[in-house]
């Protein structure tokens, strides 16, 4: 078959219309940015026209090109009924030769499970709670230095406080851009706008066309953004292959495992910051702009008058650099160690477990990680709000074990230590491959 997309299988008449039908290769040819269809439902839409227009970005489409995109859209929309009428026009045809897996089946009932038992209903205390703590701890802060003064004691209470506050904050946003709290999507993008924004200066579209992308191929050369950090450290185990026997890279990747400890502080306070303002400037997002100047607006406001310009300044960067730690950690605890590879079409629920682990639940790791220890059930429903994980987590776990697929939970602190011994193992491939036959 051309481009053109002429189908060899028969044609059907549909509501006056003719309904074509192309089989699965002739799908995958389609698979570039300005030729892009996608599978839903046994159903094939020509989405290129469309890409520019998505919410959720155009690279996150256009990741599912040429693929069945089913499962990853039933988990990122929660508003399917509206969604679907933009989808629409965009219909030109259906899957001759469509057939559903063992694994995609069983999966899809327990989407419906999870549907029918309103496991994807939030209890609204729970996240009411969460932000009255988020504001009472920065409040606190507040306190502590203009009550106490700025002597080192009061100074670090403070900053214990700032820091705990703004990464709770975090992790509170993240449940608004997975419009996992409200039923309104429209309510969700509000209330992500002024937790990302003004509680924590970032930008809801940024995070949104980032975070996206990583859900749909997480672990995924040249599609999840996480990984694409070549310029610093190679992951996995294809890529520092692949960098060493072209002898490409430039970094001592043999050594990433130990200056990781020296660059992670810098990322949120250096690198977010930057990649932040790029973004909104580029896309002349003045909304997101407007926000992010509410929060530096209010913190300079507040803490001025009690340390000066470049004491808040500094406050702000010490903050930033501890939180850091504690976010890279969180997030990559689940995702560093396991499979790093380009795409292989893998169906959602292989994909998810290959790439993705878990954390064992206790208070504090729920309250610390902020339910991402929960990652494996995070990534399949990302929509599901977070404290109802710890319901859907045997079921994942029984689905994984019927099918032989591997459900990774560790320990925190053996988590942590995976993510260095996984860049140590990823650095040694790297400089066996570049220096082989070398003495």
């Amino acid at each position: 078959m051309g481009k053109g997309g002429q189908g060899v299988a028969s044609n059907e008449r549909n509501g006056g219309s003719v309904r074509q039908r192309y089989t699965l290769d002739e799908i995958a040819e389609h698979n570039k940015r300005t030729d892009c269809w996608i599978i839903l439902d046994g159903k094939v839409y020509d989405v290129s026209n469309f890409l520019r227009k998505h919410p959720g970005g155009a690279r996150v489409l256009a990741t599912y090109g040429g693929q069945d995109a089913t499962d990853v859209w039933t988990a990122m929309h929660n508003d399917k009924a509206l969604v679907g009428k933009y989808l629409k026009p965009l219909l030109i045809g259906e899957v001759s030769d469509t057939h559903e897996t063992d694994l995609q089946e069983d999966f899809r009932k327990l989407r419906e499970h999870v549907e029918t038992n309103k496991l994807l209903t939030v209890e609204p205390m729970f996240y009411i709670w969460h932000l009255i703590s988020i504001l009472v701890l920065e409040f606190l802060g507040y306190l502590i230095l203009s009550r106490l003064g700025t002597s080192w004691a009061p100074y670090l209470l403070a900053v214990f406080c700032f820091v705990i506050s703004q990464a709770q904050a975090g992790w509170l946003q993240h449940d608004f851009g997975h419009l996992s709290v409200f039923n309104s999507r429209k309510l969700n993008h509000i209330a992500h706008h002024l937790i990302i924004g003004h509680l924590k200066g970032a930008s809801s579209h940024w995070w949104n066309f980032r975070h996206f992308l990583h859900h749909a191929k997480p672990n995924i050369i040249k599609k999840d953004p996480d990984v694409e950090v070549a310029n610093l450290f190679l992951l996995g185990e294809t890529l520092p292959r692949l960098f060493g026997s072209k002898k490409r890279g430039f970094m001592p990747y043999q050594f990433q495992h130990i200056y990781f400890f020296l660059l992670t502080p810098l990322l949120l306070p250096t690198y977010f910051v930057w990649e932040n303002l790029y973004f909104v400037i580029k896309r002349r997002d003045y909304w997101d702009l407007f926000f992010t100047v509410t929060f530096f607006y209010r913190m300079f406001a507040s803490l001025s008058p009690i340390l000066g310009g470049w004491g808040v300044f500094w406050l702000f960067m010490f903050v930033r650099m501890l939180e850091s730690h504690w976010f890279v950690w969180c997030t990559q605890m689940s995702h560093i160690p396991n499979e790093v590879d380009f795409d292989h079409s893998k169906a959602w629920f292989q994909l998810q477990l290959d790439s993705t682990c878990n954390v064992d639940p206790s208070f504090f790791n729920d309250w610390f990680s902020g339910h991402l220890n929960y990652q494996i059930e995070h990534h399949l429903f990302p929509t599901m709000p977070r404290h109802n994980f710890k319901k859907v987590a045997p079921l994942v776990k029984s689905l994984a074990k019927k099918h032989g697929i591997r459900y990774r939970c560790k320990p925190l602190l053996t988590a942590f230590g995976d993510v260095v011994r996984s860049l140590e193992h990823s650095g040694e491939i790297w400089y066996n491959a570049y220096y082989e036959g070398l003495h």
